[in-house]
């Protein structure tokens, strides 16, 4: 390779790296290339060697961090307009999506229509154990237009819907039983797996594609928030509004408005990180840095009043469930803490404070293991006590191997990137245990 095909190959490289930042667009790299070359022409011309030319370049151009956010303050009224506005054609001229947003709208009314029905025929109980099968369907299905996916791979995407029904609806669960409601839970988070599988195209084995899945599930989460927010504002003005006219509308808010409000809402919701992926900040990641903090507060908290009750053998079964839901809570905050930053940069404040979240959150998962295993020791085994004490166990293997390329990385010893393959690599132990839960919890205790 001559020295032109090798400042050229570094260029592309560069270019790779520029675009993958969603603050800069096309033009915007087009642009930024421009500049780059100018400079490496008059360092050459200055007497430099075309490497010495690119990385005394590159160094000007400054770490993309920073270009992004300049990006964003230079152009915020088109970030903006990115929030409300679809992409420019080729022509320059907006065209809306029409197509894309026509299949969203089918499957967010088909899958209300199915919790409506569903809900009509099973009734109550049932469809609480079954109320997954009929929403994440049309999530999946959704993903997998939009990836175009292969007749032959959507075909494998319905193996786990068939699977997790004939569990759920052939397994003869005692009414109410523990197992059953068990079984009820954990199934949303083995399909979430199957929606995960047509998100990445079926790239199952891509840590970016994981690591994007990680990324969407953080921002699906927000606006499913923000729009439960929204549309518990609204609805709650119109109750009032009817009820100042003495007209009665609950009953069309409960048995109309819940059901296709809930169930289109998650398509929907999936369908706006979609198409507002090219603003220059997502919310989860910096919600990680608000709330960080404030977890590792509470965890120190915790931890001291433990120090003070002197012994966890009398710890209150829901304070159990509790912790093991904050737990879960400081594992979304250190994956989208991950998927937020930058690899390249070196150690800063924020990953020494997530050092700190981690190793409080393995204090308190030790404490509640000690606990579990003094309750089964003392009250004998229990399906509640068997599935909390596993995804303790999954927690404490997560969280320990985390620390320790946290601390590696902080001592220069390792790159951020391990931290982040770890994660992504980690990721299927959760459904698998989901998996198990679901599947041999059940029959291991008559179905109790």
């Amino acid at each position: 390779m001559d020295v032109d095909e090798a400042l050229e190959s570094q260029i592309g490289q560069w270019r790779g790296y520029v675009e993958r930042h969603n603050a800069i667009s096309a033009a915007d790299a087009d642009e930024m290339e421009d500049h780059l070359r100018s400079q490496i022409s008059d360092l050459s011309a200055a007497g430099l060697t075309g490497d010495e030319a690119f990385l005394v370049a590159v160094k000007r151009m400054g770490n993309m961090g920073g270009i992004s956010r300049e990006f964003a303050r230079e152009h915020s009224d088109r970030l903006w307009k990115q929030l409300v506005l679809p992409p420019a054609g080729p022509d320059g001229v907006g065209r809306p999506p029409t197509r894309e947003l026509s299949v969203v709208l089918a499957l967010a009314v088909a899958a209300a229509v199915a919790v409506k029905v569903g809900f009509a025929v099973l009734g109550e109980q049932d469809f609480a154990r079954n109320a997954a099968l009929f929403v994440l369907p049309f999530l999946t299905g959704y993903f997998a237009w939009k990836r175009r996916m292969s007749p032959r791979a959507v075909a494998v995407l319905l193996v786990p819907y068939a699977a997790a029904a004939a569990v759920l609806n052939g397994y003869p669960f005692v009414p109410e039983g523990s197992t059953e409601v068990i079984a009820a839970i954990h199934t949303p988070i083995v399909l979430w797996f199957a929606v995960g599988l047509a998100y990445v195209g079926g790239r199952w084995r891509s840590d970016r594609r994981r690591m994007d899945f990680i990324r969407f599930t953080g921002e699906w989460i927000v606006y499913l928030a923000l729009l439960a927010f929204g549309g518990g504002v609204l609805v709650g003005l119109t109750v009032g509004a009817f009820e100042a006219l003495d007209v009665d509308v609950e009953w069309v808010i409960q048995d109309w408005v819940m059901p296709f409000g809930v169930a289109g809402a998650m398509v929907i919701a999936a369908w706006l990180v979609e198409a507002k992926q090219n603003v220059v900040e997502n919310i989860a990641p910096v919600l990680t840095r608000v709330f960080t903090p404030l977890t590792i507060l509470m965890l120190l908290v915790l931890l001291v009043a433990f120090a003070a009750a002197g012994s966890v053998v009398g710890v209150d079964r829901n304070l159990l469930i509790l912790m093991d839901l904050i737990l879960v809570l400081v594992l979304g905050l250190v994956l989208y803490a991950i998927s937020a930053r930058d690899p390249h940069l070196p150690p800063d404040l924020f990953d020494r404070l997530q050092l700190v979240l981690v190793v409080s959150a393995l204090a308190v998962d030790l404490l509640m293991l000690v606990a579990m295993a003094t309750r089964i020791a003392e009250f004998g085994v229990t399906p509640n006590k068997v599935t909390a004490l596993g995804l303790n166990l999954v927690l404490l293997v997560n969280l320990t191997w985390s620390a320790r390329l946290m601390v590696g990385f902080l001592r220069g010893r390792r790159g951020f990137s391990a931290a982040e393959q770890w994660q992504t690599r980690y990721l299927p132990v959760f459904g698998l245990w989901a998996a198990a839960v679901v599947a041999v919890i059940p029959p291991l205790f008559d179905f109790a």
